[in-house]
């Protein structure tokens, strides 16, 4: 009894740990793709395009978009809403925000190629980043609840297609708040580029097989074959 009650212990440490490490170095991932200047995922193409017409830090705009996203999920389903939610919530923009200064610093000039590397390394930080936060099943970022209780309450719809139209409507949206706010083809590029083509197409398959290969093993504590 007292092995189960340990192994059980060990288990919620070890979800906790992988949540907020999986958060936090999504919102590292998110900062190197900005830094590689070619596309973001499409909620971020929506917050790029707010912070174009919204003039504050990227932070604070991420956390007040959030909020109301929240009020959403409280609304209509709350059980969606776990530590990793509130970590996404307080601490992903203003990780995002830091790791694009730093990197701005550290690179001030970036050729094609060394654009191209981070854009790489981005999208597989974010989906091994992603595996660890969905598999410890801590909660879910507020944009993910939307899909999943807009999917939930209409049986006939399935996730897939809601999680389609809600990223469509995101890049559509954060577009033309960019060209609003007189976006040449470069900035716009910059935030509607290959890299959400990227991760429209790409990013389900990695981040299932970080799951199998190696988020769930760690939870399980057994070895990959």
């Amino acid at each position: 009894m007292r092995s189960d009650q340990t192994e059980t212990k060990n288990n919620w440490k070890k979800r906790v740990g992988m949540s907020a490490l999986g958060v936090l170095i999504c919102g590292i991932s998110v900062g190197m793709f900005k830094r590689a200047a070619l596309g973001v995922d499409p909620f971020q193409t929506l917050m790029s395009g707010l912070n174009a017409v919204i003039p504050i830090g990227f932070g604070v705009l991420y956390v007040g978009a959030n909020i109301l996203l929240l009020s959403f999920a409280f609304i209509f389903d709350r059980h969606k809403i776990g530590l990793a939610t509130l970590i996404n919530l307080f601490l992903f923009g203003f990780v995002t925000e830091y790791t694009l200064k730093f990197l701005e610093g550290l690179f001030p000039e970036l050729n094609m190629a060394g654009r191209l590397v981070f854009l790489l390394l981005a999208v597989v930080i974010m989906c091994l980043a992603s595996s660890f936060y969905f598999t410890a099943d801590m909660g879910v970022s507020t944009y993910d609840a939307i899909s999943l209780i807009i999917s939930e309450r209409q049986n006939r719809v399935p996730f897939r297609y809601c999680r389609i139209i809600s990223d469509f409507l995101c890049v559509f949206a954060g577009t033309l708040l960019c060209l609003f706010a007189g976006y040449g083809l470069e900035e716009v590029v910059a935030v509607t580029g290959i890299g959400t083509i990227i991760t429209a197409f790409f990013m389900g398959p990695l981040i299932e097989f970080f799951n199998i290969r190696i988020a769930r093993p760690f939870l399980e504590g057994r070895k990959t074959q």
